[in-house]
């Protein structure tokens, strides 16, 4: 290799280090090598942090005031172009050592336990130790130390000697740190501090004792009672104990109920491990004294004694006590105390021990006593023991003497509290009163404390002493002479034994010669004695050379010593050298280095890592030249010339016996610097940001730079140039640069040799620049009150410095109060002419506005303002304070005060006022309005004594602003009108009862009604006044004369006067008087489900009979009296829970035999409102403009609409309340580009009405979108990447968000940026030459759009971008990954292609089943039209059951002037067999249950969608149809379920309808049957399904119908399939239609059907269509003619439908019976189904092989007389409705179903239900254009009917054709 070139080497390194927190450290890294390597440092991997702390030296790394953060390895990297070495260190931070001992002062007792705690922070890696007043804590059965690191100190049983300061010593690596405590141990004995006195209580009387003791560690308070523990009742005696705050401890007695035995000697004892205190007192409860059994006590020899007399009950007179018949006290030991306590101090056996006597005087002469018996134990004594001193080796005998006690005795040893173990060398002997301890040769092991224990009966007593063995001094280790090394660790080994431990002592004499003096070691960091008293010289100098001695004493004997020689060795080193030098390149340079040291001396060069050899390198020359006298050597190194690569570290070693020293010399050779690296960091439209990097400044420093630039195309002669640039600075700006061009620049760096070559040459191009001149042309035009169009054209093209890209329209208000900032919105530009328009402006308010143009670089200046005013608008706020003021009876005021000024947004031109009349029965009088220009307005001609409701409004050229609140008001009382009608009717020979109305208007409150009375023959010119009470109605005049007329008449009276008089009657008294009814006739309205009242009182001689009809057309029929219909006694009559159906006009007849009276009344029921028809009228981004228009009010005026949205998904709904007089409403502030749902109701006096269709719309916007125009980024370097956001489109909805997210190409991390659409973004610290990946994602409240991009970085020095760099792993992961990700697409994928190919096989399948079925039916009905009606049916038809379960059903039913829909989504509900009756008459073979269902019956028969109909609530109306009829018959129905006795099990739901027919004025009945048939093979059933795609529930509707009906439980069990249906089928080609000109058609409003929707349809066919000869769209049924000798007579042919009576052959008939009573009609009205998405043509059977007979699903039972067979009574037919059943027995028929009964035998019967089921199946209608021959004239339908009598038996169906 060449010399002058070589890889990096580094000289000096670290490899790790502890440094404390705060401090400084220098981590070394000196590096070699040419070119001059360069250094970077890293820390955990990566760069060094930009920190003050840091700093970079030539000779390593710096890092001042040290942080815990900067602990880790440290990498310096050492690189030149040759090659690059690193060395890793690490360092590691350590905080100081801290300790925190707990507690910090402790006060406690003796005998408590204490720990302390040592908290250490800092360094890890750290040892614990203990001292008590400087002495380590050992381990003994007083102290132990736990924790992990010993930082935790128990002492148990503390005793007082172990008081003291405690210290915790954490030391680590020469670190110490401490704490201490002081612990302070007292005597904590217990003492009684609170107590109880004694005391005189009676029986009963609770007492409570308290005692209070304190101690350490606290005590324990136990209770006695005459030496007894207080035995616990929880009835009576309870005791407690707590300790307070002060550690002082309470406890209480509570005595609740005391009796005799509760009296005593009560002693508390306080206790705990120090001692115990005891206090007592006596507690007398008075009673019949006595004294309890005593027992025998022991005394402790020496002790005190307590002797208790345990008397009980009080009072007593005293206590006495005798010894031995002596009375006591007899000597100074002995006290009495007053409650009888005995007290022996100082007990003795000889004297104090024997019998005493207790004597109480509980009366004068009278004593009770008692004796217990005192035995003394005395304690054993120790005699005074002590070791003498001793030591190693001798021998040792103590004797522990018990001098006295009794007998036997027990002596025992214990050493340091433990027991002494045979093996210790310790033998012991013991006798009775004497133990011996033996030692045969004493050791060190033998120190201690010795306890000699004596115990008896009576005590337990001890006696330590301590056994100390001496040892003196001894050398374990001996000095010996040593050689120190200079700068080196040195240690002067000593090591000594003894007891106590010898205490170690250095002494140092310099010279080598014999010693002169010694003289004490000065000990101090370099120098220190170690544990085992070695010398440890951290550092060895020469001055340590000479003698030094080891002396230790213990006070043992005689010290010890032993000298030694240190004798100091130099190693070599070098002691002078330059660091640093200078060298210029191509010069010869010299490097000299001197060392000294302990000869011989070798010394060696280095450059770098490498030796040199100047034989081998003749660049290099090595002189050496030693001096002996100075013991140094001097070398010099020769540089023949310096190069570039002599800019190393060159090392000179020195090298000798006792060590190696190095000189490191940096020499550095100086040139003129390299050129540096110019590369473009920003560059915009007239400048540029240039940045460079200086490679190699030549080893010296950068005095300055030189820039120069040029255009591309110009010479460099030409070129511009910035002089002398700081060296400090490492990027400059280029100014004043035109955009749009090309430039060509250079560079040069200058230092103190020279300057360097020019730089590689760059090319730039500068940016665009922003427009310079604002839009031309700017004008305004006020479009609406909120918007205003702006038009402009583009700035000249000169001032547009580059593509227009858009404009920003800025606009303010100038009114007042505006704060003068514009409002910026932005748009796209389209050409050189542009309009926008401004949406959301206030109203009627003035704007300016300004336009600018923007192209890539920016905006340029804003057009002129321009002023414009928005259109006016109506009001926003009502006019203020209104008032009314009532005037008179029929004038009022209104005032009020003009609204804000700022919610006019416009020309005020007026007000109007707005009021109507609110009647008492709540509805609302016409809605009247007066226009005025003043703020008050005079009503006049109002009705008297009338709420009014008034509002007021403001409006402007725009229309009507908002109106007030509603303002209430009461014109005043006037004088009544007169009564609306007067009666006077004889009720006697001297009586008349004479009856009114009300006036029309009572123009007040009616206080009284006067009655005038007078006779034109009397003479009496003055009629007779009566007063009648104002509530009563009716008054009876009496006192008149037989014979004579009267004339009478009525007047009201109101607190204003007396009103008009009525008209005049005439009438006369009479014994005997027709009928005569009292009650007026009228109109009478009231809402729905109210119960309804119609008088109609009447008089007459003999009393009339009343009677109530109600119109029907042209008939009157009875009105029925059930549950719901009522008449009373008085001839009222009671309406309860009214329905629609119950309008129309009532007569009541009152009959006598005189004569008869009607009356007329007319009754309306009001009901809610229709749903109105909603729309959408027009649509913005922040609103939506609805109109409706309204449905029918229902009878009573609508009050006002409910609005409700939402927000398409949400559940939340949002209202709105509309005036009744609105039409249209926008809904403002909502959200851009975003569906809302919309529904509307109507609100009348009744309630709120059906909600109108959910209509849907949107607000105008979209999400974002990228312009594939636009670039992606305006700006792309080496390392910076800027967004161009202008290409965002907003679509209409201002952009909230931008979120970008960008990686390197094969990296799987993204990265993420968030931002708005107007910030400048910038991709920053990007790799340079590299590919990256971008998304960018633009939000707005209408969605997000989704950009994605690549794009590459530039190379370092700008010049161009790279290819895309393939990825480094190996190919198969690719493959990989598109296979882990393709493999879950494809599956997918596969899994929904599946589903949709089954599914398209099901829907095949089921269009196949409907086509089947419906191809089954033409099959059927053209079997019909080709079989003659004479031809019998013998036996049951053979043929297939066709079963059809449609999951989703709509049941529609025409009954009481309309359809109504019976439940939805499947054909089933919940009935079950045990629900029925079991107690049936075996000869009935059907029973019923029957409910009403509320649903709404629309009066001319719009189809009503009843499938979400609640309670209360208003189906929705498919279409609308002006009514006929002035009654609203809507809400009614019933529903029947029958269980008929037969052989298959079946249910019929039924509900029953009825035709009206004209043509002869007969109005009789019929009854509709619609089956319900029990499922018998549930999968079976499944199996044979027509499905479709919205199955779900099990008729859910139904059920809930049910529910809301109150319908019995057990009708919910069963599940049951109804099996007639209307299917439609528009996929189907083979379906024909219909036409009926008078058929109601279909709306748009209809919603079309779903595909596979089942509706069911039956309606009696039009009189007005028997003559017709074209076809009909309605279900019709197939009369069949009964047999003539089956025929019953009257009650028969009564209920016979009316176009069957017309027939000649029933007509005669009924000549031979009475005419037919007249009974209550039910009406119905022909409907007919338009045909939009279904055709009413198609009708449903069900064909049942399972039991050998076919049969119709649906039948007519008009004429059921089936007795015996399979028939249903009233009405009953469908799968197994017609098979056979129990024969015999005649059927019944409940009036409810209103069916017919045929008496019949079974043989015809059964024939005739086969016959009737195949004229049912072969008499269908055939559809299409073909004609119903049942419908032609009577006399046609006669010989039809004569043709099948003989088969029909009685029977009547409809049959409906399956399509």
């Amino acid at each position: 290799m060449d010399p002058t070139e070589s890889t990096p080497s580094v000289l000096d390194s670290f490899q790790s280090g502890e440094v404390q927190v705060g401090r400084n450290v220098e981590l070394p890294c000196i590096a070699s090598g040419y070119p001059n390597p360069t250094i970077r440092w890293l820390k955990d991997g990566r760069p060094l942090p930009a920190d003050s702390r840091w700093t970079r030296r030539l000779t390593g790394l710096t890092v001042s005031d040290l942080r815990l953060g900067d602990s880790g390895n440290y990498i310096c990297e050492v690189t030149n172009s040759f090659g690059s070495k690193e060395v890793t260190g690490h360092l590691n931070v350590i905080e100081p050592l801290r300790v925190t001992l707990s507690p910090k002062n402790l006060k406690t007792g003796i005998s408590s336990t204490v720990i302390l705690s040592c908290a250490v922070q800092g360094s890890p890696h750290f040892t614990l130790s203990w001292y008590r007043n400087t002495e380590p804590v050992l381990p003994d059965q007083h102290f132990s130390i736990q924790g992990a690191h010993n930082e935790t100190l128990f002492i148990s049983a503390a005793q007082k000697r172990h008081s003291g300061a405690y210290q915790c010593f954490a030391t680590r690596k020469g670190q110490t740190a401490q704490d201490f405590s002081i612990i302070l141990l007292e005597d904590g004995t217990p003492r009684i501090v609170s107590s109880f006195s004694e005391r005189v209580v009676v029986p009963g009387e609770p007492f409570s004792l308290m005692c209070a003791a304190k101690g350490a560690p606290p005590p324990t308070i136990t209770w006695t009672l005459d030496d007894e523990a207080v035995a616990r009742d929880p009835s009576r005696v309870r005791a407690s104990q707590y300790t307070l705050s002060d550690g002082s401890t309470v406890s209480h007695v509570n005595v609740s109920s005391p009796e005799i035995r509760d009296g005593g000697v009560y002693r508390c004892a306080a206790r705990n491990s120090a001692g115990s205190a005891e206090y007592q007192a006596r507690i007398n409860v008075r009673g019949s004294p006595r004294i309890r059994d005593m027992r025998n006590i022991t005394a402790v020899a020496g002790r005190n004694t307590f002797i208790n007399c345990r008397v009980i009950g009080y009072p007593y007179y005293s206590i006495k006590w005798y010894k031995e018949g002596l009375l006591l006290p007899d000597n100074h030991r002995q006290v009495v105390y007053e409650n009888g306590t005995l007290k022996l101090s100082d007990v003795q056996k000889v004297l104090d021990e024997g019998a005493y006597l207790c004597s109480v005087l509980i009366q004068p002469q009278i004593f009770i006593s008692q004796t217990v018996y005192v035995q003394v134990k005395v304690p054993p004594l120790i005699q005074p023991f002590d070791f003498p001193p001793t030591s190693i080796g001798k021998l040792m005998y103590i004797a522990c003497v018990v001098s006295s006690g009794d007998m036997p005795i027990h002596i025992t040893w214990r050493k340091d509290g433990q027991e002494i173990v045979p093996s210790s060398g310790v033998n012991i002997e013991t006798k009775e009163y004497m133990s011996s301890l033996q030692i045969g040769k004493v050791s060190l092991k033998h120190n201690g404390n010795y306890t000699c224990i004596a115990s008896n009966d009576a005590a337990t007593v001890s006696s330590e002493r301590q056994l100390t063995v001496t040892v003196p001094p001894q050398f374990v280790v001996q000095p010996n002479n040593q050689d120190g090394i200079y700068g080196k660790v040195g240690v002067l080994n000593c090591s000594v034994d003894g007891y106590p431990p010898p205490k170690v002592m250095w002494k140092h004499a310099k010279g080598t010669g014999n010693p002169q003096q010694y003289h004490p070691v000065p000990l101090t960091g370099r120098i220190q004695i170690m544990g085992n008293g070695s010398l440890l010289i951290r550092h060895v100098l020469e001055d340590d050379r000479g003698y030094y001695l080891c002396q230790a004493s213990n006070g043992v004997g005689s010290d010890i010593s032993k000298s030694m020689v240190l004798t100091v060795k130099i190693p070599a080193m070098i002691t002078s050298h330059p660091n640093t030098t200078m060298a210029i390149k191509g010069q010869i340079k010299e490097l000299n280095c001197t060392a000294r040291g302990e000869w011989p001396i070798i010394i060696r060069w280095e450059r770098g890592d490498t030796v040199i050899d100047p034989d081998r390198n003749p660049r290099y020359a090595i002189t050496t030249s030693p001096n002996e006298k100075s013991d140094e050597v001097l070398s010099t190194l020769k540089l023949k010339p310096a190069e570039r690569g002599d800019s190393v570290f060159f090392s000179c070693h020195a090298i000798n016996s006792y060590g190696e020293g190095r000189g490191l010399i940096q020499l550095t050779v100086q040139e003129p610097p390299d050129p540096p690296e110019l590369e473009v960091r920003e560059v915009k439209d007239r400048s540029m940001n240039l940045r460079w990097t200086q490679r190699f400044d030549g080893n010296s420093i950068i005095t300055s730079y030189d820039i120069e630039y040029k255009n591309k195309t110009d010479p460099w002669e030409l070129k511009h140039a910035t002089r002398k640039i700081s060296p400090t600075n490492n990027q400059a700006n280029i100014v004043d640069l035109h955009p749009a061009q090309v430039y060509s620049i250079r560079m040069f760096s200058y230092n103190k040799i020279g300057h360097s070559q020019a730089s590689k040459e760059l090319t730039i191009s500068t940016e665009e620049a922003q427009p310079d001149g604002p839009p031309m042309e700017v004008f305004l035009q006020p479009m609406t009150s909120q918007s205003i169009r702006v038009t402009w054209k583009a700035p000249r093209k000169e001032l547009q410095n580059g593509v227009i890209r858009g404009y920003q329209i800025g606009y303010r208000e100038n009114g007042p109060g505006s704060n003068g900032q514009y409002s910026i919105v932005e748009m796209k530009a389209t050409g050189d002419s542009e309009v926008y328009t401004l949406d959301n402006l206030k109203k009627f308010a003035q704007y300016g506005v300004v336009v600018q143009a923007f192209n890539r670089a920016g905006t340029g200046p804003s057009s002129s303002e321009i002023n414009a005013t928005t259109l006016e608008d109506v009001p926003s706020q009502p006019p203020q304070t209104v008032r009314a003021i009532s005037v008179t009876s029929d004038e009022a005021v209104i005032t009020w005060a003009e609204p804000p000024r700022l919610t006019l947004h416009g020309v005020l031109k007026g007000y109007r006022v707005v009021f109507w009349s609110l009647f008492p029965d709540g509805e609302w009088g016409e809605m009247q309005n007066i226009t005025t220009s003043r703020e008050q307005v005079e009503l006049r001609g109002l009705e008297k004594f009338t709420n009014y409701s008034v509002q007021v409004l403001a409006y402007t050229q725009a229309g009507d602003g908002v109106r007030s609140n509603v303002l209430y008001i009461q014109t005043r009382e006037d004088h009544p009108g007169p009564p609306a009608g007067i009666k006077a009717v004889p009720s006697s020979t001297s009586s008349v009862v004479v009856s009114w109305l009300p006036p029309h208007k009572p123009n007040g409150i009616i206080r009284k009604y006067t009655i005038y009375c007078s006779s034109p023959g009397s003479g009496q010119p003055a009629p007779s006044e009566y007063e009648a009470n104002p509530e009563l109605l009716f008054y009876r005049v009496t006192h008149l004369n037989r014979g004579q007329q009267y004339l009478i008449w009525a007047a009201a009276v109101t607190t204003a006067g007396r009103g008009n008089i009525s008209d005049k009657v005439t009438v006369e008294p009479a014994g005997k008087a027709p009928a005569k009814i009292l009650s007026f006739g009228g109109t009478v309205t009231t809402p729905w489900m109210k119960e309804v009242r119609l008088p109609c009182s009447s008089v007459g001689e003999p009393t009339p009979t009343i009677k109530w009809t109600k119109d029907s057309e042209d008939t009157a029929i009875p009105v029925t009296l059930d549950g719901q219909r009522l008449i009373m006694a008085n001839g009222t009559l009671i309406l309860r829970s009214v329905k629609a159906e119950d309008s129309g006009y009532y007569t009541c007849t009152a009959t006598n035999t005189l004569g008869f009276d009607t009356i007329i009344v007319n009754l309306l029921v009001q009901v809610p409102p229709d749903q109105p028809r909603l729309t959408v009228s027009t649509t913005s981004t922040s609103s939506i403009t609805l109109a409706w228009i309204p449905g029918d009010n229902g009878g009573s005026s609508i009050r006002g609409f409910v609005l409700q949205y939402s927000v398409d998904n949400m559940e939340g709904w949002r209202d709105v309340f509309i005036s009744s007089s609105e039409r249209s409403f926008k809904l403002d502030d909502l959200r851009c580009g975003t569906w809302y749902k919309v529904k509307l109701a109507a609100k009348n006096s009744v309630g709120a009405g059906r909600i109108s269709e959910i209509i849907e719309a949107k607000t105008h916007g979209r999400e974002p979108q990228f312009n594939k125009e636009q670039p992606v980024f305006t700006h792309v370097n080496s390392t910076h990447a800027r967004l161009n956001l202008q290409g965002w489109a907003s679509g209409g909805c201002p952009i909230t968000a931008v979120l970008l997210e960008f990686r390197p190409k094969g990296n799987w991390a993204w990265q993420n940026v968030r931002t708005n659409a107007t910030a400048d973004v910038f991709l920053a610290e990007l790799r340079e030459a590299t590919w990256y990946e971008l998304k960018m994602k633009a939000c707005n409240s209408a969605g997000c759009g989704n950009q994605s991009s690549q794009f590459a970085t530039l190379d370092y020095d700008g010049t161009g971008t790279i290819p895309p760099i393939k990825s480094a792993r190996p190919e198969g992961d690719d493959v990989k990954k598109l296979f882990s990700i393709g493999c879950p697409i494809i599956l997918v994928t596969l899994v929904v292609a599946l589903l949709f190919i089954i599914r398209k096989k099901r829907k095949e399948k089921r269009l196949k089943r409907l086509r089947d079925a419906k191809s089954l039916a033409e099959m059927l009905i053209s079997s019909k039209n080709n079989r003659s009606f004479d031809t019998p049916v013998k036996g049951p038809p053979q043929g297939p059951r066709l079963h059809i379960d449609i999951p989703r059903v709509q049941l529609l039913i025409e009954d009481k002037e309309g359809i109504k829909q019976i439940g939805e989504d499947k054909a089933t509900i919940p009935v079950t067999d045990t629900e029925f009756s079991q107690n049936v008459n075996p000869q009935s073979f059907c029973t019923g249950v029957s409910v009403h269902h509320p649903a709404l019956i629309q009066n001319t028969g719009p189809l009503i969608d009843m499938s979400d109909i609640r309670p209360g609530t208003n189906p929705v109306s498919r279409k609308s149809v002006k009514s006929a009829h002035s009654t609203r018959n809507r809400y009614s129905s019933q529903w029947t379920l029958t269980k008929c006795q037969s052989s298959t099990p079946a249910r019929t739901l039924t509900s029953d309808w009825r035709t009206v027919g004209s043509q002869h004025g007969i109005t009789v009945t019929e009854s509709d049957s619609y089956s319900a048939s029990l499922s018998q093979d549930t999968d079976k059933g499944r199996n044979s399904m027509v499905s479709t795609e919205s199955a779900s529930s099990t008729y859910e509707e139904l059920a809930r119908a049910y529910e809301h009906a109150k319908l019995e439980e057990h009708l919910q069990h069963a599940k049951f399939e109804i099996t007639e249906c209307f299917i439609s089928d528009s996929s189907s080609d083979q379906m024909t239609t219909g036409t009926n000109d008078n058929a109601d058609s279909m709306t748009s409003m209809s919603t079309p059907s779903e595909t596979g929707l089942c509706r069911f349809t039956a309606s009696p066919p039009k009189p007005q269509d028997y003559d017709r000869g074209r076809p009909t769209n309605v279900a019709v049924p197939i009369p069949h003619r009964a047999n003539k000798s089956e025929w019953t007579g009257k009650s028969d042919y009564c209920n016979l439908p009316l176009y069957m009576k017309t027939d000649p052959f029933f007509r005669k008939q009924s000549e031979q019976h009475d005419p037919c009573p007249v009974v209550p009609p039910r009406e119905a009205s022909i409907r007919s189904l338009a045909q939009r998405a279904y055709h009413t043509q198609g009708r449903h059977m069900t064909l049942d092989s399972s039991k050998q007979q076919q049969a119709l699903t649906v039948g007519h039972a008009g004429l059921t007389g089936l007795s015996g067979s399979g028939g249903a009574s009233g009405g009953v037919s469908g799968v197994g409705g017609a098979t056979g059943g129990p024969s015999g027995g005649s059927s019944t028929t409940s009036l409810s179903q209103r069916t017919l009964t045929m008496p019949g035998s079974s043989s015809s019967s059964a024939q005739s239900a086969a016959a009737a089921a195949t004229a049912s199946a072969s008499g269908g209608a055939t559809g299409g254009d073909s004609r119903d021959s049942l419908l032609e004239s009577s006399s046609s339908g006669l010989g039809r009917l004569e043709r099948q009598k003989q088969a029909a038996g009685g029977a009547y169906s409809k049959s409906y054709t399956l399509v």
